[in-house]
């Protein structure tokens, strides 16, 4: 299995949304495609999954276009959308046997296939109640479950855990992982602590261009001096905060020690510690970049 994405261009009305994107994804790789609200992350997944076309460029699945393989290529395919859509008065389980439908699958297969994934998420109590009534997080479990109805090669989740809660998205984690270990898998999110227990490697996406790409050991390489604590007087983190970069603050008697972000040595008195994955997210997506 390989995906690659050549020269990815597309722009809307003038306004450039992705730029030269160029990437390959291999056999079982889990990759996390990070960056800000607006990026251009759901544009790539949509163009990705065929559901957009690129200005320029192309998409391939194991070296031929997914445009002259489009029936196939569908059937590899699970995809979970930012926006993902449901009707509300189905039920579960009716939902998930009307996504099977749509992928083709027989009636006796369809139904095992639906009832399995409905245990596998945890929504198996809840598979005749009307999805209207579901949580954030059974929504999102329920989205997943229909992603995998086809048990596809290629796993694509659009900022899978946006709006849930840290015991919600622990689960989702885990979820993940459990149905990842044999498949392509590309993710996209804004929420670093998701990204350690899911990705081996990091595409770092801003304002449609890709920024860096490699490991979280390596990218957190990439910024291993640009990390510091200093303690500074309370009343001038306002005025520090404005000129630097600063991922966290703990107040204590003596003043504010701040982690700041920066390639220069801030104050005399700042020392470098290691980098962590916020560290890096802030790193190239400062406020208001």
């Amino acid at each position: 299995m390989l995906i690659e994405c050549s020269n990815i261009k597309k722009s809307f009305q003038g306004i450039d949304l992705l730029t030269d994107i160029s990437f390959k994804v291999d056999d079982h790789d889990k990759i996390a495609i990070i960056g800000v609200n607006g990026a251009g992350k759901t544009t790539l997944f949509r163009i990705i999954c065929g559901l957009m076309r690129a200005n320029c460029g192309n998409i391939q699945y194991d070296h031929k276009d997914i445009a002259l393989q489009a029936e196939y290529y569908r059937s590899i395919l699970g995809f979970l959308p930012q926006d993902f859509r449901y009707y509300p008065d189905f039920t579960g389980l009716n939902f998930m046997m009307y996504i099977a439908s749509l992928k083709g699958l027989n009636g006796k297969i369809a139904k095992k296939r639906c009832l399995d994934l409905l245990i596998q998420v945890g929504l198996d109590d809840v598979k005749n109640k009307k999805i209207r009534k579901y949580s954030g997080g059974m929504k999102q479990r329920l989205g997943i479950a229909q992603a995998m109805i086809n048990n596809p090669e290629i796993l694509i989740l659009d900022e899978p855990t946006v709006g849930l809660d840290p015991k919600e998205r622990v689960k989702f984690r885990k979820l993940i992982s459990s149905f990842a270990s044999e498949k392509i898998v590309l993710l996209s999110t804004h929420i670093v602590s998701d990204i350690e227990y899911i990705a081996d490697e990091i595409i770092i996406l801003k304002k449609g261009r890709i920024e860096n790409t490699g490991t979280i050991t390596y990218l957190l390489k990439d910024i291993n001096k640009c990390v510091w604590e200093c303690l500074v007087p309370e009343k001038e983190v306002n005025r520090i905060e404005q000129v630097y970069t600063v991922s966290n603050r703990k107040y204590g008697e003596d003043g504010v020690v701040l982690r700041l972000i920066s390639r220069e040595k801030p104050f005399a008195n700042a020392k470098q510690v290691d980098p962590v994955l916020e560290d890096l997210y802030l790193f190239y997506f400062r406020e208001g970049e």
